[in-house]
């Protein structure tokens, strides 16, 4: 006789959140920026604590994240899914396709982290549209009371990434509904006047400063850092969590060791730029 599950027996898995409140030590991840549900899946697996799907700067939309989200579902890493820009459509569209865990770049100001909080959560206390029964989100309603935990089953981390994110970065760690900073130094120093500076003495002191109003308000605060002594500089300034790679850079970095050790070549730059 076949097994009959109960559809109504789904249990959701931990959120980032969950995941942060829970940790005994600095949490580390990677970025998934290729695109392909086979490598977020080898990334899923490789004992890191975080995959974090972009779809800011990379070449991927709503099916591709989709896929990956079921890639890496068997693994018990924390998929995160970072969002182009902080929409409220694109947000509920990311939401009700399972991504439980979302980031938002470029996040400046209180008001923005506000508007974010309620993006994510249904009314009364948000704008999110309901259609959770036709949603992977819910498991298609086979989550018992979703609508009325949707609030729990969801975490929200923002980005700061520039001088007025600074600035405001101990508003927007105390704002009710955000679980999570992120710091970007790229954007960061940029930001700055120090494009491509991202270990420049005044930005590390920047992330800094985040990472403390982040422990002052009680929100863990990331960092991506992909050269290996900062990462562990700032985890040992207090950051919840670190972004120390990503399958693209990871892929690029190993080729160029493989040709220069066996053919003694280095890259040769483009005849022209891609685009």
């Amino acid at each position: 006789m076949p097994i009959r599950l109960n559809p109504f027996e789904h249990t959701p898995t931990p959120t980032f959140a969950d995941r942060l409140r829970e940790a005994d030590r600095t949490l580390f991840g990677m970025w998934s920026c290729g695109g392909s549900p086979l490598v977020a899946e080898i990334c899923a697996g490789s004992g890191l604590d975080i995959v974090l799907i972009d779809g800011e700067h990379s070449p991927v939309g709503l099916e591709s994240i989709l896929s990956q989200l079921q890639a890496v579902a068997a693994y018990p890493v924390v998929p995160v899914v970072r969002a182009p820009y902080g929409d409220t459509v694109i947000l509920k569209q990311l939401l009700d396709l399972g991504a439980q865990n979302v980031l938002v770049p470029m996040v400046d100001s209180v008001e923005q982290a506000e508007a974010m909080v309620r993006a994510v959560r249904y009314p009364p206390q948000g704008v999110r549209g309901v259609g959770s029964a036709l949603a992977r989100s819910s498991r298609w309603s086979r989550i018992p009371d979703y609508l009325a935990r949707a609030s729990e089953l969801v975490s929200l981390s923002v980005q700061i990434e520039t001088a007025d994110g600074l600035d405001a970065a101990a508003g927007i760690a105390a704002v009710d509904g955000v679980d999570a900073l992120l710091v970007g130094p790229a954007d960061l120093a940029a930001s700055m006047g120090l494009l491509g500076q991202q270990n420049h003495p005044d930005v590390v002191a920047a992330v800094e400063r985040v990472i403390v109003a982040g422990v002052d308000a009680g929100t863990p605060v990331g960092v991506n850092a992909f050269d290996p002594a900062t990462a562990e500089r700032y985890a040992a300034a207090g950051a919840a969590y670190v972004l120390v790679g990503a399958d693209v850079t990871l892929l690029a970095r190993a080729s160029e060791a493989l040709a220069e050790r066996f053919i003694g070549a280095s890259p040769e730059a483009p005849a022209a730029a891609s685009y």
